[in-house]
């Protein structure tokens, strides 16, 4: 142990691991007696265990042993009142932003008393103080802050009941020219947000919005985090029509294969996937695939390399070219680039029943023009195919 301290059960735990047992992992009980253990409950520091700890690691120092440092003593609520009441003086702000900022970031129980002495509010009123001042100064500390204090979904949900400019204080912040980091950390915030904000708040977004989005995708000046956060933020903002003809407007699907052209890691291609298979469900999305020179190519060539969950989308967006946007040219174009390949390896593989039903229904729409062609690798897997999936 290191920071010995005792629960109100009784039993000593050290620190760290209690409080992981609290607060990351959510018990509610003593691990040794099976007691209730609220996660509000005092844990009293032991420092006669701790003195002993250290005396002994002091005796077996020629064994190599350090001894333990006396650990800091945790938050109290008249230190937490007044960094927050400093942090409205201007000429303390930006040392107390720095404070908190080192606080926030030393462990969980810090995060947690900071939470319930409302830093939550207090970070986005000062976000939001700068918006209105157009002022950047103590914004990358205080977006620090606020994106390690999100994890609290019900502070997120009041958070956007309370103040419902944060969305747009938040995209005013991504057009800032302020670090990298300080980005990232504004986009995390904001799928959070976005997470947890009504149908109405998402209803009401502006152009402006996904404009800002999509740019700091493409400027590729954000972490990958950030660049995922900013790809979360767009799926779920997605299910709305008027936000899909936004995205399409800001240029987002061609954003997208450009960022899968990159080969980019399973997560974030699951994340684009799906982002396609929305902007695909109207004509201007559709339109902005199979115009891309790479666009067809790009879906087709993660359908069964990526994961269950891409070649769902995957084969869904190729179903979708192929039923709203099958003109001669993107038929040829699936030829070409190895699309009907696919679609008949879908065929032969393990994998979801409807998922083969799907390829079936998109090989069956166009075999008349896919079985005429001279591409012999195509043609000899179609011709295995062809007495099953050409001929009811």
């Amino acid at each position: 142990m290191k920071d010995p301290v005792t629960a109100v059960t009784g039993i000593t735990y050290d620190r760290e691991s209690i409080e992981q047992w609290l607060f990351i992992s959510h018990n509610t009980t003593c691990p040794v007696s099976n007691q209730p253990l609220p996660p509000d409950s005092l844990l009293t520091p032991n420092h006669t265990l701790r003195r002993l700890i250290q005396s002994w690691c002091t005796q077996n120092a020629v064994h190599g042993i350090d001894r333990i440092p006396t650990p800091k003593p945790p938050l109290e609520k008249v230190h937490v009142r007044n960094l927050l009441r400093d942090l409205s003086l201007p000429m303390l702000q930006l040392a107390t932003l720095r404070k908190l900022e080192l606080l926030v970031l030393e462990h969980e129980r810090n995060r947690k008393f900071l939470i319930e002495a409302g830093l939550i509010e207090a970070m986005s009123q000062f976000i939001a103080t700068c918006h209105k001042r157009a002022e950047t100064s103590g914004l990358e500390e205080a977006l620090s802050v606020l994106s390690y204090l999100r994890s609290s979904s019900n502070e997120a949900k009041r958070l956007v009941i309370q103040n419902d400019h944060i969305i747009d204080t938040l995209v005013w912040v991504l057009g800032q020219e302020i670090d990298s980091q300080a980005k990232s950390h504004a986009l995390l915030v904001l799928k959070t947000i976005i997470s947890k904000a009504s149908s109405s708040s998402l209803e009401r977004l502006k152009l402006e919005f996904f404009e800002k989005i999509v740019g700091v995708i493409t400027q590729k000046r954000v972490s990958h985090q950030g660049i995922n956060a900013a790809l979360h933020v767009m799926l779920d903002t997605c299910p709305w029509g008027r936000n899909r003809l936004m995205m399409v407007e800001a240029g987002a699907v061609t954003v997208m294969v450009e960022l899968e052209l990159e080969s980019p890691e399973k997560r974030t291609t699951e994340l684009i996937l799906g982002i396609l298979f929305h902007l695909c469900s109207c004509a201007d999305g559709r339109a902005q695939l199979v115009g891309h020179a790479a666009g067809i190519a790009v879906v087709t060539k993660r359908l069964l390399r990526v994961s269950p969950a891409a070649d769902d989308r995957a084969l869904l967006i190729i179903a979708l070219i192929c039923k709203y946007t099958s003109n001669p040219a993107v038929i040829q174009e699936m030829l070409r680039v190895g699309t009907v390949t696919k679609l008949c390896m879908v065929l032969q593989v393990e994998c979801a029943a409807y998922l083969k039903e799907k390829a079936k229904e998109v090989l069956r729409t166009h075999s008349n023009v896919w079985k005429k062609s001279p591409c012999v690798e195509v043609s000899t897997l179609l011709s295995r195919c062809s007495r099953i999936y050409f001929h009811r």
